[in-house]
């Protein structure tokens, strides 16, 4: 073994325990959404079950919480991608010495705990509401409204540093020239800088829909009476939960994997279409091939095939032989829970057998018992009781002692002293 052998085992050891950190408590949580029991867990396994995904497209509550984090997130890329976008163009016209005053300005809401956000908002509106005179029906106290209002204020300035990263690379020099050739701000804007920043807008949407989606701090002031999933999960969690928590986030695993590898695919297609379109410039090709649509492509078809085929092998699987399943191993759970009780009596019958154990007439045995130690040990009952000390003491020894002293009685008397003056004199 070299010293190269032992580098590579530490370094796969390391990027293993990596990974594991990193997605172990998703797949036990994915395990978890597929088992039997009434509670989210992995051990004792019971049976193989999709019972729990039934449940979860059953939950009212549920389906209308996540509709009302769809119907907000959406809300939210509205208001936030814009504002994102003005602040960074913003940040490119201001002053070189106001730049970053203006930059930590516009990023402070970040560093702001979302519940002060929330409470904030709240009162804001309210006061606001009260200015005008509106009802408790008007939009200043509708949930919805709050929460996409409270959410923007911070999630905006995640999107502006989104498009300041793809700002930094743009040449300022391209929209001089469209300028100079006559076009307005708005057409240099709509042609030249817009396509420009698509990229930068598509992240800048998807990240401020996610932040939005699992925002809870903000969210629980901002919702009045209403609710998102957020703030559903968190009022179950505290009354008591079930694998259908486990299937919803499996569910969003799925899609979120899903997606990812469809947008890859989408990816390598526009990058093999600008190599071609590049090679056509360059005179290296003569005639472009017509693209496959989106769904001719082998990529794609696989693509649906895996996940068709998974979702119906999982499917089956957690339907067939359920019942059975479940009674077989509520039987073997009785049997256990049986002998564990047989066990127990036996053992109490040995216990018993052998007096370790009170027995049913314990009080009666325990009298007999205290009767014979009192029978054994009557004669030296308050042997050292103070009276019993001074009854043993004799008569005779007190008078003894009393002649012994009778001089020396009242010898520090006062008359006693008297008396020994006199004689003196």
């Amino acid at each position: 073994m070299t010293s190269d052998h032992v580098r590579k085992f530490f370094t796969l050891f390391f990027v293993l325990g990596f990974f594991a950190y990193l997605f172990g408590p998703l797949i036990i949580m994915g395990l978890t959404a597929f088992n039997s029991a009434p509670f989210p867990r992995v051990s004792p396994w019971e049976c193989f079950s999709v019972e729990w995904f039934d449940v979860l497209v059953n939950d009212a509550k549920l389906v209308e919480g996540l509709r009302n984090s769809f119907f907000i997130g959406l809300g939210v890329v509205c208001v936030a991608v814009p504002m994102g976008l003005a602040g960074a163009l913003m940040l490119t016209q201001v002053r070189e010495r106001v730049r970053p005053w203006y930059y930590t300005i516009t990023i402070s809401p970040i560093l702001v705990p979302g519940v002060v956000l929330g409470i904030s908002t709240l009162l804001f509106w309210d006061r606001v509401g009260h200015m005008f005179g509106a009802s408790t029906e008007s939009v200043f106290y509708n949930g919805f409204f709050l929460t996409i209002i409270g959410q923007a204020t911070f999630i905006s300035a995640y999107t502006m540093l989104v498009f300041i990263s793809r700002l930094q690379r743009f040449d300022p020099a391209q929209e001089e020239a469209a300028l100079d050739l006559g076009a307005t701000n708005v057409q240099t804007f709509r042609k030249i800088l817009l396509p420009f920043l698509k990229p930068a807008i598509a992240s800048a949407a998807v990240l401020a829909f996610l932040a939005s989606f699992e925002n809870y701090n903000t969210t629980v002031f901002t919702i009045i009476s209403e609710s998102t999933i957020t703030t559903f999960l968190a009022a179950k969690v505290r009354h008591g939960i079930n694998p259908s928590i486990s299937a919803l986030a499996m569910g969003i695993v799925i899609l979120t994997i899903f997606g990812a590898a469809l947008h890859e695919v989408l990816k390598r297609r526009e990058l093999k279409a600008e190599q071609m379109a590049l090679r056509v410039a360059k005179g290296e090709v003569t005639s472009v091939k017509k693209a496959k649509p989106f769904f001719a492509d082998p990529a794609v078809i696989i693509i649906l095939l895996v996940f068709t085929a998974g979702l119906g092998t999982a499917y089956f699987s957690g339907t067939v032989g359920v019942d059975q399943c479940k009674a077989d191993f509520l039987a073997e759970k009785k049997r256990i829970t049986a002998e564990k009780i047989k066990k127990m009596q036996e053992k109490t019958e040995r216990l018993e057998m052998f007096n370790l154990r009170p027995s049913d007439d314990s009080e009666t045995s325990e009298t007999e018992a205290d009767k014979g130690d009192r029978e054994g040990t009557e004669n030296f009952n308050s042997i050292f009781d103070t009276d019993n000390l001074k009854d043993q003491v004799g008569e005779g020894e007190e008078e003894t002692e009393r002649k012994g002293t009778e001089n020396f009685n009242n010898l520090f008397a006062p008359d006693n002293l008297e008396e020994q003056a006199g004689s003196e004199n």
